[in-house]
């Protein structure tokens, strides 16, 4: 029968639960993460295909935690010699130690995605054809458009869990994202628009025409917009944040502060506070790692744990946080199902997959129009935060002047500064527009990148710090 993670490898399954049952005695948890993927990405820029790459990739990650101690080795070898050299390194973290392995995790019959190959379909040809047919379209869509630049990316990545006592958890993870990026020049100056989309499913849905004529549209009518903006002004005032993408924000001034390694540790501004109000009434946010197909979605997070909808904040009150297995025994918690890792080169720990906040009850219009004089921030591109504090500073690539109810110019320059747990208590209205970003988001923690899903409704948030580019 064949096994996929140790097909073509010096190393069985079985051999591998030998040493990983060795490696873990006297340990309180540990796992062996093996891995086999592939990935792709091709871009079409400037009229041609400039890059094209195909990546292949195999190893694993063992790790022995006692107490707090984790050891970890990885190797691409994926033989048995390389499995012990590994467990001898790793085994040092239990010196001393005298502990009970942790109960594994309980199985799931969930399956939050199919076992695609966008690698493999459609074939390579058809995809640089693809790619120029959607080139080609943007160009079309007006003599003011100068440059387009398209990517295609995808992975499929199978993972086998070993754990004590031949327990083991599988996984197959398929990842697709197509990017346009459009740029128009008009009376000298040029503006960029960008659309994007993704989710763990084929390519099917994302190179259906349909779909991909809608993301270029919204690339090239951002890119007008911009052409009309004008400078930001700067100071205190209201803001209104759309739905969807602008979660962005939420995710990264408040998120982090809910991973459970800065509440143990206390550098989260959200330690000891369980049950305190931390938001404003009406604001409910949740992360959820058992929607279907979306980017931040998991079958089984990184430690086999299956993944679940947890609520933080409920109705401005703080209820729970996200938990990996090491975070949440050593709290004295249940596991959440958020224990990831980038790869098997490196650690799992607590880190978010669907990150939104829910809706509430008020009309978007009727928001906008109940700011007399502030900024309607509808796009998001890049930022800073401190995950600890959750001061942020973030870039808005597409905002609007509100004044007495009504959205005039956009502006060009827009930063929103702050702080997320600030923020959660200054929102005076909750739309009933909640929206899950298209498929787009990555998140950054101790040099681990992860695909995330972010959301919310529309928000009206008082007294935020605005940084303009007015002169």
């Amino acid at each position: 029968m064949s096994d996929y993670v140790f097909d073509d490898s010096d190393l069985s399954s079985s051999a591998a639960s030998k040493i990983v049952d060795e490696t873990l005695l006297g340990a309180d948890d540990g796992e062996l993460y093996v891995e086999r993927g592939e990935s792709e990405a091709l871009t079409f820029d400037d009229g041609r295909l400039k890059t094209a790459t195909y990546d292949s990739s195999r190893g694993f990650g063992l790790r022995c935690v006692a107490g707090e101690t984790s050891g970890f080795a990885q190797s691409t070898n994926l033989a048995p010699d390389a499995l012990r050299r590994a467990a001898a390194a790793v085994v040092l973290a239990k010196s001393g130690h005298s502990g009970s392995i942790s109960d594994s995790p309980a199985r799931t019959n969930k399956a939050l995605y199919d076992d695609v190959d966008p690698v493999l379909t459609p074939v390579f040809g058809a995809k640089v054809d693809l790619l120029q047919e959607i080139d080609a379209y943007c160009r079309a869509l007006d003599p003011t458009v100068v440059q387009v630049s398209v990517t295609l990316s995808g992975s499929r990545r199978a993972i086998a869990i070993l754990r004590s006592g031949g327990e083991r958890f599988d996984d197959v993870r398929p990842l697709v994202r197509l990017n346009i990026s459009i740029t128009a020049e008009k009376a000298g100056r040029r503006e960029t628009g960008y659309a994007g989309a993704g989710g763990r499913k084929s390519y099917d849905e994302f190179i259906a025409p349909e779909h991909w004529k809608g993301l270029a549209k919204e690339a090239f009518r951002q890119a007008q917009v911009n052409l009309e903006s004008v400078a930001a002004p700067a100071g205190q005032m209201d803001v209104v944040l759309g739905p969807g993408w602008p979660g962005v924000l939420l995710h990264e001034a408040i998120g982090h502060g809910l991973e459970g390694d800065f509440i143990r540790k206390g550098t989260s501004a959200f330690s000891g506070k369980i049950g305190e109000r931390v938001a404003a009434p009406g604001v409910t946010v949740v992360d959820d790692g058992t929607l279907p197909g979306l980017r931040g979605s998991l079958t089984i997070d990184d430690e086999g744990t299956p993944t679940s909808r947890t609520t933080l904040i409920e109705d401005g009150i703080l209820k729970g946080f996200m938990q990996d297995r090491l975070n949440a025994r050593l709290l004295g918690v249940a596991a959440t199902g958020n224990g990831r890792r980038e790869s098997f080169a490196h650690t799992p720990m607590p880190r978010m997959t669907n990150t939104f906040m829910l809706g509430g009850n008020s009309d978007p219009g009727a928001i906008v129009a109940d700011l007399k004089d502030g900024i309607y921030a509808v796009n998001f591109g890049g930022g800073q935060v401190d995950i600890t504090s959750g001061k942020f500073v973030f870039q808005c690539t597409e905002a609007y002047r509100v004044k007495n109810g009504k959205v005039g110019e956009p502006l060009k320059g827009v930063t929103i500064i702050g702080d997320g747990p600030t923020v959660l208590t200054q929102i005076r209205h909750v739309g009933n527009d909640m929206g899950i970003d298209p498929g787009i988001g990555v998140c950054g923690k101790s040099g681990q990148n992860l695909p995330v899903g972010v959301g919310q409704p529309s928000l009206y948030v008082e007294n935020m710090t605005v940084g303009g580019s007015a002169g």
